[in-house]
């Protein structure tokens, strides 16, 4: 007997060339379990969840924490640096093939360190000898292959049993005599599954605490990919030149005016500041690959709907976590008039104002209002440490933003 499930090659997001042949790491491996797995795994986690528990420094994959969360959390570290005159550096680290990676013994130790019952370490070793997968490529199958490391992506428990793994790193990181403290709290580490970012006031610092980093996840057989590391200062010395940050096979990771962490695109500058220029890119895509299909079909309410429901949410994404100023709210407002000017064939914006309201329309700024309004609710009830830290300031950051009836 086997628990079986087939796996399917999705193109990462971030491939944007079509120049260059395809290899297999432009592709993401998703799991598709049967129904019984899931099932077992979702009781597993029911009845085992005390013992799942992992650091308030990982925010993935936990009950009211989101991507928003560390996102905020991290700007609000960040500030708490550059409203003092200090200057951030920060290293976002590549995991390469993290899940695929993951040591089956290794994980049944760190489980047995939490005094897991040997119940569920029996069941778990068992479930793991008889998994197996094979590749899905379109109407093509490949053989069965029995899983020998790693987990599923795409499964219910992989992502506990994957921050277990990993949760070392930031216990690590946490009691490093480099790592920084607010509040008893560690800010010096953030992970979002497998995304690891690490921060610091000093160059030297930082490079102590990503060494610290890379002895526990090269002990996990989880090296770092250097290539794809990057770090990037921000505070009133960023343009200031400083030390290269040398990985611990002696690869340089390089200093980057953006760097990409969770969907958004840090900038460095004075203050914490994002590039929204990829998230413009992508509602246009998204947009024009709606319209494209319908656009000569559809009523104009119908693309109405499924552009607030499926373009708006690419638009918008992680902007209740991030600052947005004038000028920037005015630069989506113009890409909104774009598509407003395909779908309603006009370019009088009188014609488009009353078009708006008459569907539902709302402007960008009261839309970023509405989504910060409810993501600050939410930041502010957290129970995660890490996040009530910065309580104070997302609370006044509430009160200050206009109220949305309902809400």
């Amino acid at each position: 007997m086997t628990d079986s499930s087939y796996t399917i090659p999705l193109l990462k997001a971030n491939y944007t060339s079509m120049s260059k042949s395809l290899s297999v790491n432009d592709f993401r491996g998703i799991s598709i379990s049967p129904v019984v797995s899931k099932i077992f795994e979702n009781a597993v986690l029911i009845i085992f969840k005390n013992y799942f528990n992992t650091s308030d420094n990982q925010f993935g994959f936990k009950k009211n924490s989101s991507c928003s969360h560390a996102i905020y959390s991290l700007r609000q570290a960040i500030y708490n640096f550059t409203d003092s005159g200090s200057t951030v550096n920060l290293c976002a680290l590549d995991l390469s093939k993290a899940f695929d990676k993951l040591n089956h013994f290794g994980l049944f130790i760190k489980l047995m360190d939490r005094f897991v019952p040997n119940c569920l370490l029996e069941v778990l070793e068992h479930w793991f000898s008889i998994s197996v997968t094979c590749v899905r490529w379109g109407h093509f199958v490949t053989r069965f292959v029995y899983m020998s490391c790693g987990v599923r992506q795409g499964g219910v428990l992989s992502p506990h049993l994957f921050s277990i793994y990993v949760d070392d790193v930031i216990d690590k990181i946490s009691r490093s005599n480099a790592s920084c403290k607010l509040r008893l709290m560690c800010i010096s580490i953030f992970m979002y599954a497998d995304d690891l970012l690490i921060l610091s006031p000093s160059v030297t610092l930082l490079q102590k605490l990503i060494r610290v980093a890379e002895i526990e996840l090269t002990f996990l057989d989880m090296p770092i990919n250097a290539n794809k590391s990057m770090c990037i200062r921000i505070g009133p010395r960023h343009k200031i030149a400083c030390a290269d940050i040398i990985a611990y096979d002696g690869a340089i990771i390089p200093w980057r005016n953006v760097c990409r962490y969770l969907g958004i695109y840090i900038m460095s500058s004075n203050a914490f500041k994002c590039d929204f220029d990829c998230a413009k890119k992508s509602f246009f895509r998204s947009f024009n690959a709606l319209f494209g299909k319908i656009g000569r079909l559809a009523s104009a309410d119908v693309i109405a709907e499924l552009l607030k429901s499926k373009c708006f949410p690419v638009l918008l994404y992680g902007l209740e976590a991030c600052p947005v100023n004038n000028t920037e709210i005015k630069s989506f407002e113009f890409a909104l008039f774009r598509t407003y000017a395909k779908i309603f064939e006009t370019f009088s914006k009188e014609v488009i104002d009353n078009c708006r309201e008459a569907f539902g329309l709302s402007s960008v700024s009261t839309l970023i209002d509405r989504r910060k309004n409810n993501f600050l609710k939410r930041f502010v009830a957290s129970e995660n440490q890490l996040c009530r830290t910065f309580y104070t300031n997302a609370n006044r950051e509430l009160l200050s933003i206009k109220q949305f009836p309902g809400h």
